[in-house]
């Protein structure tokens, strides 16, 4: 058995001019949760096709000295990598913040380095599905297949939306619709029950940083919904339909026109595999979902724990009460539950909160659990569970990814884990 490659990455970070460079004299550093320490061997990887290098503006870049054994700070920014889907991070990057320093961007900060003319990131993939991977499609096919889209339907609104959503944003579930493939996105509500700390669509104008998309501001009815369904079921292998995207608020909140585009859409023969993206906050809504034809539903988490749920989702009108409640009412109507996890180094990892999604996997059976990055300012997140939780909550050891995911599948065999929302065969027993 070969043994593995022994990687030890040295320090990138960018002059004030922007350039990337190497520190060849210091070593990579990374974070979990408020512990800066050198990457685990087991957790690095070649920086994956895709990734996006950022420049973390007021952070200093932090490595560790091998002759002294000390962390150097440097003037230098801090570099961090934003990883491509279907792959989950291991760490996140490790910097000094400086006085002033703005709060970063809703993306998820990798840490990364380099090693013998290449980059490496903290971070292991999940998910073999290629669904978002557009590197070898000429955006012209893009374009093409959006404005084919509008022509068609000249008068249905969401088209027009989901066309700005491919062109403008370049969101990749849009961009999927206009190739006719994997998942088609069916944003549907306008308002949402939550006002998450890393919402996309809506941030007060006191948060620091701005929404990265507008959200939708009108309630397509269900045969503009039917449209869109159909026109991808037309084209695409094994269609998958979700509701509930990054454009919109919570889905559930407008489950009885879900509830009518589906059953329209079954009652024309729609096939494939519909789902429901959602925070889980309406168990009432599933039964009438389930028997309109809903094959699935994903409940975004942060964590397990009410405390670490609440600081982060920051509910209006329902509790982690609720969400647990909704996840067993879609296994009591057969449908498939994915959780959607917001997984966050040092953090996720923690054996409270490993306990936590462990008895709440063990208690409501359910399906599948999709390791998603959270997407918010590193220290932001940590000082809002600090707040929620006490300091041992984001201070004290961590698992690490790979043994995380190696005891979950341990304690119940049954879970699956991947990236994103799978298909389901038509023949599954509901």
């Amino acid at each position: 058995m070969s043994k593995r490659r022994h990687i030890t990455p040295s320090l990138l970070a960018a002059t004030p001019d922007g350039q990337i460079v190497e520190h060849p004299d210091l070593l990579m550093v990374v974070r979990r949760g408020r512990e800066l320490a050198l990457p685990r061997p087991d957790e690095l990887i070649p920086l994956p096709e895709g990734s996006d290098l950022f420049l973390l503006e007021g952070r200093s870049a932090v490595g560790l000295d091998p002759e002294s054994g000390e962390a150097a700070v440097l003037d230098d920014l801090a570099v961090a990598a934003f990883v491509c889907p279907a792959h989950t991070l291991c760490a996140t990057a490790a910097y000094a913040t400086r006085e002033g320093a703005p709060v970063l961007p809703l993306f998820a900060y990798g840490a990364v380095g380099f090693f013998e003319d290449r980059f490496y990131v903290a971070a292991k993939r999940v998910d073999t599905d290629m669904r978002q991977v557009f590197t070898n499609i000429d955006p012209e096919r893009i374009r093409r297949g959006a404005e084919q889209l509008l022509k068609r339907f000249p008068k249905n609104r969401l088209v027009r939306h989901l066309g700005g959503c491919a062109l403008t944003y370049s969101c990749p579930a849009a961009r999927n619709l206009a190739l006719g493939r994997f998942e088609c996105p069916l944003p549907t509500a306008q308002s949402c029950n939550a006002s998450c700390l890393g919402c996309i669509s809506a941030q007060p104008p006191d948060s620091g940083f701005c929404a990265t998309q507008d959200r939708i501001t009108f309630r397509p009815t269900p045969e503009e919904i039917v449209e869109v369904m159909q026109a991808h079921g037309a084209k695409a292998k094994k269609p998958i339909f979700s509701f509930g995207q990054g454009c919109e608020g919570e889905p559930l909140t407008e489950a009885k026109t879900i509830a009518s585009a589906v059953r329209l859409f079954r009652d024309q023969g729609g096939q494939g595999t519909v789902n429901v993206n959602t925070n889980g906050s309406l168990p009432a809504t599933m039964a009438p979902l389930a028997a309109a034809g809903l094959d699935s539903i994903r409940v975004s988490l942060n964590s397990a724990r009410p405390e670490a749920y609440a600081a982060y989702y920051r509910p209006r009108g329902y509790s982690f009460e609720d969400v647990r409640e909704t996840i067993r009412e879609a296994k009591a109507h057969g449908l498939h539950v994915s959780l959607n996890f917001l997984y966050f180094p040092g953090f996720s990892d923690s054996e409270a909160e490993y306990d936590a999604l462990a008895g709440l996997v063990e208690s409501t059976g359910l399906d599948f659990i999709q390791m998603r990055n959270l997407n918010l300012d590193p220290e932001l997140y940590l000082a809002t569970m600090e707040q929620a939780l006490g300091e041992e909550a984001v201070s004290g050891p961590s698992m690490g990814l790979a043994n995380f995911m190696k005891r979950l599948k341990k304690a119940c065999p049954w879970i699956g884990f991947g990236y994103f929302n799978p298909y389901l065969e038509p023949d599954r027993p509901r």
